[in-house]
């Protein structure tokens, strides 16, 4: 008997086809160097940052995204060590989940001593879900991603399940992907939040190409909405990989906020799983 989930592949790939053009086979890619997003290990990196980073570069990781925390954007360490940690365990410090606040020049500087290449605005930086407030963030962001341009950095945000709310008949994240200039807005896609909303990240594939050069790759349990190992919970993830090159997608992050096990015994399973796609 077809499986749920495989039923849902054979027509996304029949309805998408013709607009994805998806010529190429998982074969086609070369082997994908996956990232992580840290918050995946939030309570390690707090108590020993490089002996988890080392755990992590164990694992197979090459990138490394970095998350706020109560010891600053790099868990204790400053830019230029955290860049030195990671080249020494030949991982890629890439990208930074922050805030857009009243420091935000004190955030782009130590982003540029770090070495990494994007800085990711985790939240939206004011309240109201409104198509209004929406557009008056998209102005922020085209501001921010000015900023941080003159800096050879990129900017970019991060969704989660709330941006799929709507007003007026308009989903707000839309409103947000139309008011932000390409270049200089670089979107995030947690995959795992779009499908606990309802959407489908391939409509967004194929109406925004190219326009997601960052995932998170996080699989839902959809009836918790809590993320679980990749393969266990809601998210298609045969389809998403078979379109990335339709999102436009370069780095890849795994990211797991809740755990049946714990962080490194589920980012091993992560890893296996993913070894089908490489």
């Amino acid at each position: 008997m077809q499986s749920r989930r495989d039923f849902l592949l054979q027509s996304t790939l029949f309805t998408t086809g013709s607009l994805l053009l998806p010529s190429f086979t998982y074969a086609s890619f070369k082997a994908q160097q996956y990232g992580v997003q840290l918050y995946s290990f939030r309570t390690e990196m707090a108590e020993d940052a490089i002996g988890t980073l080392k755990q992590i570069a164990s694992l197979g990781f090459k990138e490394i995204e970095t998350a706020r925390s109560n010891k600053g954007h790099y868990y204790g360490l400053s830019p230029a060590e955290m860049k030195s940690v990671c080249n020494d365990l030949k991982m890629n410090l890439k990208s930074g989940h922050v805030q857009l606040d009243d420091n935000w020049q004190q955030t782009m500087d130590e982003a540029a001593a770090s070495g990494q290449e994007y800085l990711i605005c985790s939240s939206m930086p004011s309240s109201g879900q409104t198509v209004d407030n929406y557009k008056k963030v998209a102005e922020e962001f085209n501001k921010a991603g000015e900023a941080c341009k003159k800096m050879n950095l990129k900017f970019g945000y991060h969704n989660h399940e709330y941006e799929f709310e709507s007003e007026n008949n308009q989903i707000l994240y839309e409103v947000l992907l139309t008011n932000t200039e390409p270049g200089l807005v670089h979107m995030e896609l947690d995959l795992g939040w779009v499908v606990a909303s309802g959407m489908d990240p391939l409509d967004y594939f194929t109406r925004y190409p190219g326009r997601f050069p960052l995932w998170h790759l996080k699989d839902m349990d959809l009836n918790k909405k809590e993320s679980t190992e990749l393969g266990k919970g809601g998210l298609d993830i045969p389809a998403m990989m078979a379109h990335r090159k339709a999102s436009g997608v370069k780095h890849i992050f795994i990211e797991q906020e809740e755990y049946t096990i714990n962080p490194l015994e589920s980012m091993k399973q992560n890893m296996a799983y993913l070894k089908k796609f490489s």
